[in-house]
């Protein structure tokens, strides 16, 4: 059948609230111009991430009525380690509350002022506790991957000849790890090869350098290899994330994405002096190394999660929806960043709105006519989430502005996904009226979850 369905029956439902234009336009004010201030009861169609908004499934909720919540050596957290242990064959598994948790806790460990953490390109939470603790965060993917129009199969692949310059350049005692992000979320929601990912390994292994996956979602990077790289094609998922680990030493989660719950993530690695020193440092920060900040049932809820994610009717259907919102947007002539990942579709702000300059943040005056056209939020990845200044306090802008669609999981239908593509068209058919926006507070780090804005008249 050439139509692919929701492998699925839904169960329970939750109410959408409406609002009128006249309404949004005063909500937004209110906000500040900023979607992240808005509350959530006055969102229509809310894509402004996959973290922790993904519906869980009756097997996760019936394993949550299983949660031991013994407050150390539950027996909840021995079956969550025992599937973590073998999708990912890494020898120590810390829970955590959330991803950026685990991101705190390693880099609080390892990092020192000086060093550098080369990535295909970093998120914005690991970028911020990389840096909150003094070290750079380097991005290296390859060329291929800042240009949204270019097609390639594999965008977030890194730069093996640019990783080698850098360690050449800043010395191993300076490179505490080596990361790679799966898939590369701001790059568009690009997958890396399997090809990319054992180069890294093995330039990491010769210089003696431990090397990290950025393991979000890594079960759709599993799927597009299966989609996208020869050899592969009859490898069951499953086993195409087993390898994908094994090349690794270490890595992070947050369970919010491919774990599919609603808090959840964890730290996982070989090596037992990092192991023993981010364990104490969860104790101190996160509880118990057998719960991390979690009751009983999330562990029971993330365990059961890590086994779904890797059904591969539902990673068809999935990276499905993507496909489609990309395809009805080109048609529309809507320029996005190609081909489409897998948990979002990413619009090129600045080719949607080519008359507002960069530094007038052509991407967030995007995600704030999305809302008041059609009360749908989504979320800018550019200028303001990874813009800088220079010496003067002028803003360098990104090397792309996009506005990510992002697709929560198992959550909505086709008829949500056609009114989003109204609400598109209704902003693109009036984007030559649209101006830009600027910033009139900000704070020092993660300025995107908090800052005040106005639009330009």
């Amino acid at each position: 059948m050439r139509t692919i369905i929701e492998p699925f029956r839904i169960k329970v439902v939750e109410p959408i609230s409406f609002t009128t234009a006249p309404q949004r336009k005063e909500l937004l004010k209110e906000a500040h111009y900023n979607v992240f201030l808005l509350k959530a009861e006055h969102i229509i169609i809310d894509l402004l991430t996959d973290s922790g908004t993904g519906a869980m499934s009756s097997g996760q909720w019936s394993a949550m009525m299983d949660g031991d919540e013994s407050y150390a050596g539950a027996r909840s957290f021995y079956h969550f380690e025992s599937v973590v242990k073998e999708l990912t064959g890494l020898r120590h598994i810390l829970p955590t509350h959330q991803g950026r948790a685990a991101e705190r806790i390693l880099f609080s460990t390892i990092c020192r002022e000086g060093m550098v953490i080369p990535n295909n390109t970093h998120f914005d939470t690991t970028r911020a506790n990389i840096e909150f603790n003094k070290a750079t965060a380097l991005d290296l993917v390859i060329d291929e991957g800042k240009i949204p129009s270019l097609k390639h199969p594999f965008k977030g692949n890194m730069n093996i000849d640019k990783l080698k310059a850098v360690i050449a350049q800043y010395g191993v005692e300076r490179i505490p790890l080596i990361m790679v992000t799966v898939t590369n979320n701001t790059g568009g929601g690009q997958p890396v090869s399997m090809e990319n990912i054992r180069q890294v390994s093995a330039v990491a292994r010769e210089h003696g350098i431990p090397f990290f996956i950025d393991a979000c979602r890594f079960a759709e990077n599993a799927y597009f290899i299966k989609l996208r790289e020869p050899g592969y094609e009859n490898t069951p998922v499953r086993d195409i994330c087993r390898e994908m680990f094994s090349y690794a030493d270490g890595c992070t989660m947050s369970a919010k994405k491919d774990a599919i719950v609603n808090i959840g993530g964890f730290l996982a690695m070989n090596s037992d002096d990092w192991a023993q020193r981010c364990k104490n440092l969860l104790i101190l920060t996160e509880g118990f190394p057998t719960y991390g900040g979690l009751a009983g049932r999330d562990l029971e809820a993330m365990a059961v999660g890590l086994k779904e994610v890797t059904d591969e009717d539902y990673l068809r259907y999935r990276i499905a929806v993507a496909q489609y919102i990309a395809d009805r947007l080109r048609a529309m002539g809507v320029q996005m960043v190609e081909p489409p990942g897998g948990h979002a579709v990413y619009i090129d702000g600045r080719a949607f709105f080519p008359h507002i300059k960069p530094t007038d943040l052509p991407a967030w005056t995007l995600s704030n006519e999305l809302y008041l056209e059609g009360g749908v939020r989504a979320v800018e990845i550019g200028t303001v989430m990874f813009g800088e200044k220079d010496n003067d306090g002028a803003t360098i802008p990104a090397t792309l502005d996009l506005v990510r669609l992002t697709l929560p999981r198992r959550v909505y239908t086709q008829s949500h996904i056609d009114y989003l593509l109204e609400v598109i068209e209704e902003v693109y058919r009036r984007r030559d009226q649209v101006k830009g926006t600027r910033i009139t507070y900000e704070p020092p780090f993660l300025r995107h979850f908090s800052a005040h804005f106005e639009p330009l008249v």
